[in-house]
C-alpha cells in the first residue's frame, strides 16, 4: 500500500518500530492520509478518526475510503477541533502540520491527547536557516513554516513532549516527488470532471514543488524528519 506523502511509508514503519502501545482511540490529521488511517485501523483493530481542512479533501477522502466503515472522515480546523479533552491515545500527522499556525495546532493536539498519549509527526524542515526566494515562494505557496532541522527536538520538548525516537527521512523526498507526480497524472485519466478539478490543483502544486526540488536545487534546502513523541 503506497503513501503519497513526504516520508512515504517509512514514517509509518518507523512509528511501528518504536511504538509499543495498544491504542483504543486514534486520530489521523491531514489530506492524502487515507492509506495511513487504513493501516492504523487494521493494525490495531480500532476505529480511526481522520480530519481534513477543506471540502475537496473531504470528497477525495470519502472517494478513497468508500465502503470503509472503521474510518470516520470530517472537516475540522486543525488548530480548533471538536474533540474532547484527552480523547485520543494516538495522534498521527504526516506532512500536515508544518504550517504557519503550527503552534496553535500543536497546542490543540496536546489538549486532545491523553496523558502519556503518543504523537507521531512528520515535519517538513529547512536544511539551512537562509534559503533563496524560490524556496520561500514554495513554502509560502503551501502555507508552510518549516522548523530548522536542528531545532525539531527542542521545539517539541519546550512544549512538554518527550522525544521517544527521531529519524531523518529527507532521502524519501526525491522519490516522493517523482512517484506522486506520475501517480496523480495517471489517476486523472479515470476521473469525473468534478474529481479532475480537485486533482488538477493537486497535480499543478505537486508539479511545481517537484520541479523546484528535483531541477532547481531545492534538495539543498528542504528536508523531512519524523518524531515519535509522548505527552508528558
Amino acid at each position: 500500500m503506497s503513501i503519497f506523502l513526504p516520508g512515504q511509508k517509512r514514517q509509518y514503519n518507523f512509528f511501528l518500530k518504536n511504538y509499543t502501545g495498544k491504542p483504543q482511540s486514534i486520530l489521523v490529521i491531514g489530506s492524502s492520509s487515507e492509506q495511513i488511517a487504513t493501516l492504523l485501523s487494521e493494525k490495531f483493530n480500532t476505529p480511526v478518526d481522520l480530519i481534513v481542512e477543506d471540502y475537496e479533501s473531504l470528497m477525495n477522502s470519502k472517494l478513497v475510503l468508500s465502503g470503509e466503515r472503521s474510518i470516520t472522515v470530517r472537516i475540522m480546523n486543525f488548530d480548533s477541533t471538536d474533540f474532547s479533552n484527552e480523547q485520543f491515545d494516538l495522534v498521527y500527522a504526516q506532512a500536515s502540520i508544518s504550517l504557519t499556525n503550527r503552534n496553535k495546532i500543536v497546542k490543540e493536539i496536546k489538549r486532545i491527547l491523553k496523558p502519556g498519549g503518543y504523537f507521531s509527526v512528520g515535519e517538513t524542515v529547512a536544511l539551512r536557516k537562509d534559503y533563496p526566494p524560490f524556496i520561500k515562494d514554495l513554502f509560502d505557496g503551501s502555507n508552510i513554516l518549516p522548523l530548522f532541522c536542528e531545532d525539531t527536538e527542542k521545539y517539541y520538548t519546550e512544549r512538554k513532549f518527550k522525544v521517544i525516537a527521531k529519524t531523518d527521512l529527507t532521502d524519501t523526498l526525491a522519490t516522493f516527488y517523482m512517484d506522486s507526480s506520475k501517480h496523480l497524472k495517471e489517476a486523472e485519466r479515470g476521473l469525473s470532471d468534478k474529481e479532475k478539478s480537485y486533482y488538477k490543483k493537486l497535480v499543478n502544486r505537486i508539479g511545481h514543488e517537484a520541479n523546484a526540488y528535483l531541477k532547481l536545487g531545492g534538495d539543498k534546502y528542504i528536508g523531512f524528519e519524523t518524531l515519535l513523541l509522548m505527552k508528558e
